[in-house]
C-alpha cells in the first residue's frame, strides 16, 4: 500500500528518522532489531540474500523508475512516498537513489558454522568506522574470504552507510561476532584448524607474500581499528606478524585498503 507522506510524525516513519542505530539494532531482542538498506542496488542484493522487507521510503518518482521495481519485490509492505526536500528534511541525509527499504535483521551463523566450513577468514577487531567496514566486507566478498568475524567494538557492518559502501555484500560473505576475544577465541581458532595472522607494523614481520603463509591450509586475517591498529597483546598472541611492503617512505596503508591487498595475496585462489 502506497501513502503520500505529508506527516513527519507518521509512526511508520520513525525507523528512518528517530531511531538511532543503536535502537534500529536492538541489542537487548536482537531478533526485533532492523537495518535500513539504501539504494535500489542494495535492496535487490538483500532480497536474493533473504532478507525480510518490511516498509519502504522513497522519492514519488522513483515509483516510475527503479523504486517501482523494487516496490514489487517487496510484496505487500507499506511504501511511503514523498518529494526528495522533504524526504531529505524527515531522514537528515539525501536518499541515495531516492530509495529506502526497513528490513528485518537476519539470523547470524556461529563463528563456529563459519570457520568449519571455510579456509580463509578475515578477523576485524574494534574498527568503528563504517565506511571502512563496507569497504573491508566488500573486499572480503570479491576477493577470496569465506568468512568475516567482527569483535563487539566494531561498527555494525549493517549500518546505513557500510551497507551502502559495500554494495549489498554484507549478504553476500558470511559474518557474525566472536566473544572471548582475544581469549578464549583464539583457542577456539586453533580447535577448528586456523593460523592466526596479524597485519602489524613489528619488526621482523614477514611479508604478506610470503609462501608460509600461502601454505596455511585455514587462516585467519586479523586487522585492527583506525590510527592504533591491533592491540600489543593481540599481535603477540596471533601465529605471525605480517606487513605489507610499503615504498617512498610510506608507513602503512587504511585499514579497508591493507584488507584488500592482504586478502588478494592470502586467498585459496
Amino acid at each position: 500500500m502506497i501513502f503520500k507522506v505529508v506527516d513527519l510524525n507518521h509512526d511508520g516513519l520513525k525507523c528512518y528518522a528517530r531511531l538511532t542505530e543503536a535502537q534500529l539494532r536492538n541489542r537487548l531482542e536482537p531478533e526485533k532489531g532492523i537495518f535500513i538498506a539504501e539504494s535500489p542496488k542494495v535492496i535487490k542484493v538483500a532480497l536474493q540474500a533473504g532478507c525480510i522487507p518490511l516498509s519502504l521510503l522513497m522519492e514519488e518518482r522513483q515509483l516510475e523508475g527503479q523504486g517501482g521495481e523494487i516496490v514489487s519485490l517487496c510484496g505487500d509492505v507499506p511504501v511511503y512516498v514523498g518529494d526528495r526536500d522533504l524526504l531529505a528534511h524527515l531522514t537528515g541525509y539525501e536518499l541515495t537513489r531516492g530509495v529506502l527499504c526497513a528490513m528485518q535483521r537476519p539470523h547470524f551463523p556461529t563463528p563456529e558454522e563459519i570457520c568449519r566450513q571455510g579456509r580463509r577468514i578475515a578477523i576485524i577487531d574494534s574498527v568503528v568506522n563504517s565506511t571502512n567496514t563496507g569497504a573491508i566486507f566488500r573486499a572480503a566478498a570479491s576477493l577470496g574470504m569465506d568468512g568475516v568475524l567482527l569483535t563487539p567494538s566494531c561498527c555494525d557492518p549493517l549500518n546505513r552507510r557500510s551497507v551502502r559502501v559495500s554494495m549489498g555484500t554484507v549478504f553476500q560473505v558470511k559474518w557474525t561476532y566472536i566473544q572471548g576475544w582475544p581469549h578464549p577465541a583464539m583457542e577456539q581458532l586453533k580447535t577448528w584448524g586456523y593460523s592466526t595472522a596479524a597485519l602489524a607494523l613489528r619488526p621482523g614481520a614477514m611479508s604478506v607474500d610470503n609462501p608460509q603463509l600461502k601454505a596455511q591450509e585455514r587462516l585467519a586475517i586479523v586487522m585492527g581499528t583506525e590510527g592504533d591498529g591491533l592491540s600489543g597483546r593481540v599481535i603477540d598472541d596471533c601465529d605471525y606478524r605480517v606487513i605489507i611492503p610499503m615504498q617512498n617512505g610510506v608507513d602503512s596503508l587504511n585499514v579497508a585498503a591493507a584488507a584488500a591487498v592482504a586478502f588478494w595475496e592470502l586467498s585459496k585462489r
